[in-house]
């Protein structure tokens, strides 16, 4: 068999509606299984989202040079953790929207292989 006819297989059974939006990304993330990762997740962000504010707003109330140090290097701290906070849970999210994906393409060699078979 060659490549022509297997484009043509793929081509005639792919359905686009099969594919997942980011609203159901979102819908899985905050399903019952892992909400209380979720919920941990944006309490951590909440937390370094707050210290980053709480140093800047500090940063500029201070005269001393040394605090002012120490409130620049506390911004930059809670700004990177939130960001790496988010990035996890985006990460989260996208796990089990992978997990669904491999399995639908194992899905889909087999019927190709079936295809191929009957053909």
């Amino acid at each position: 068999m060659n490549n022509e006819t297997i484009k043509k297989i793929i081509e005639d059974s792919y359905d686009e509606s099969k594919e997942e939006g980011l609203r159901s990304i979102v819908r899985d993330f905050y399903s019952r299984r892992l909400l209380s990762s979720a919920i941990l997740a944006w309490v951590m962000a909440a937390v370094f989202l707050g210290l980053a504010i709480f140093s800047a707003v500090h940063f500029f109330k201070t005269d001393q040079t040394q605090w002012q140090i120490l409130y620049a290097a506390l911004f930059i701290v809670g700004v990177h953790e939130f960001g790496v906070i988010r990035i996890f849970a985006w990460q989260m999210a996208h796990r089990h929207n992978l997990k669904r994906d491999i399995k639908r393409l194992e899905l889909r060699v087999t019927e190709l292989t079936e295809a191929l078979k009957c053909r």
